[in-house]
């Protein structure tokens, strides 16, 4: 059995991997380390993992119990890892990132969205996770690279964990509720990581991106508009993003006219995407759960490919073990 840590693991994203791991047949949690809630009773926070017996650990839990080939889940905020992953790496352990600390070039982590560089991942010993914006913008778009691509638009929504776990997410849901609100108008943080990886596989053209925060706890949908140089022809798009995600079991490309579904991905690691042609504009649709396939399941799918456990260990019987217990 492999040993998983978590650190940081009182936000959103590492409650939903500690419930995943806990599915996992092939793993045992280790320390479950948390500054703002060390010594309390995990259940208490997160009422889905009331039956898990445990309490948070305390700062430097993981150091002191880590051994070689442990992993470290680290789910704390963005700029808290930077830090701290090099003396997790430098105990032997393998280290999967959920913040955006280690998403940019030059880093020494693979960057994780597994349906493009899961060869890499294989056997990798520090992977920066995706963000949830860009996981569903990518899934959305990199198959069209090998089209004459001229701008790309990005209509994008996510639920308010989207925000992070914090004391104001309560005041934000009231003042979110029966509201769309658009933000990051000047530049979101995610752009770059968007943008590094459309140049990495050849799309270097313009990017048009909105993020909005809509009044759902958790899901994300993405509405990308992918102008071309002319017209292609609908079915060679369509038989590229078949062709693209052959072999990948948790994207669903739907059949024509059936749009994606945030309820359908919830509590999963599934992503649903829908394509259409509208002249010389291709429409891509993607679904995610932010906190899963945008954080959490994605971290559990990029551990399972880094020590060689089938892809879809505990991302199936997980998910619904995860939702039974809410």
């Amino acid at each position: 059995m492999t040993r998983v840590h978590v650190w940081g693991a009182s936000g959103y994203g590492a409650s939903e991997a500690i419930a995943f791991l806990w599915a996992h047949p092939l793993v045992e949690l280790g320390a479950l380390e948390s500054a703002s809630l060390a010594g309390q009773p995990v259940g208490l926070h997160f009422p889905r993992l009331r039956t898990l017996e445990r309490t948070f650990d305390y700062p430097g839990a993981i150091l002191s119990a880590i051994e070689p080939d442990d992993v470290v889940i680290m789910g704390g905020a963005h700029g808290s890892a930077k830090e701290t992953a090099p003396k997790f790496l430098e105990a032997g352990a393998r280290v999967i990132d959920l913040s955006e600390d280690f998403r940019l070039s030059p880093t020494r982590a693979v960057y994780g969205l597994p349906e493009r560089y899961k060869a890499q991942i294989a056997g990798a010993r520090f992977v920066a996770n995706p963000g949830c914006y860009p996981t569903a913008t990518l899934l959305a778009v990199l198959p069209l690279a090998q089209f004459e691509v001229s701008q790309i638009i990005v209509d994008a929504k996510s639920g308010i964990t989207g925000a992070g776990r914090k004391p104001s997410v309560r005041a934000l849901y009231a003042e979110v509720a029966g509201d769309i609100h658009a933000y990051g108008l000047e530049g979101h943080r995610h752009e770059a990581e968007i943008m590094q990886e459309l140049n990495a596989a050849g799309i270097d053209v313009p990017l048009v991106f909105t993020p909005h925060v809509v009044p759902l706890a958790r899901g994300m949908l993405v509405d990308a508009y992918v102008v071309m140089r002319s017209a292609p022809d609908a079915s060679a798009v369509r038989a590229t993003y078949a062709r693209f995600y052959a072999g990948n079991p948790f994207v669903r490309l739907l059949d024509e006219g059936v749009s994606p579904s945030v309820a359908a991905v919830a509590y999963t690691n599934d992503a649903e995407i829908s394509v259409s042609v509208h002249g010389n504009v291709v429409r891509a649709i993607c679904a995610i759960d932010n906190l899963g396939k945008g954080a959490a399941t994605q971290a559990v799918m990029n551990l399972n490919i880094m020590l060689g456990f089938p892809e879809e260990t505990a991302l199936r019987q997980g998910a619904l073990t995860a939702r039974r217990s809410g």
